[in-house]
């Protein structure tokens, strides 16, 4: 009985109402999708998260220690960085590690996913590094979510 109603609570976190972030105006996120080259001596990251899984949960992002924002299904965020050295991007959630290291080079950009991590208590985050063609591609039909916002 009680391994039922676990998975019960479970299926509705997964599968529950979609949580809500702030979003960019249409300028900014179309600017940002046109996915040009960073300013100069900077890279350029992409963190995004894409489909339904965990739809109810909201989950932080930072890079090199500060905040980013908060992440919720189909939304992406951009951020310039310092060129040609590596950088944390870490991600909240009740599994670890949770960080990824990206070395970068000025002038490139760089494609992070952040997925939602099935386990017995749902709700855990995981970040990897994509292709970029694949990406952009995902990226296309995600909102621009408003960085700076972050629930811890």
């Amino acid at each position: 009985m009680y391994k039922r109603l676990v998975a019960v609570a479970c299926a509705s976190i997964l599968f529950a109402g979609c949580a809500s972030v702030p979003l960019e105006d249409d300028a900014t996120t179309n600017q940002a999708k046109a996915f040009n080259p960073p300013s100069k001596g900077h890279a350029g990251l992409y963190i995004y998260r894409s489909g339904a899984l965990g739809g109810a949960l909201k989950k932080d992002v930072w890079v090199d220690g500060e905040c980013v924002g908060e992440t919720a299904p189909d939304v992406f965020f951009y951020k310039e960085v310092a060129g040609n050295q590596a950088h944390q991007v870490s991600t909240e959630s009740e599994f670890s590690p949770n960080v990824l290291s990206v070395a970068t080079k000025s002038g490139e950009n760089y494609f992070i996913k952040q997925y939602i991590k099935l386990g017995v208590f749902v709700g855990g985050a995981g970040l990897e590094e994509m292709n970029a063609e694949e990406a952009k591609k995902t990226i296309q039909k995600l909102k621009m979510a408003k960085q700076g916002h972050c629930s811890q």
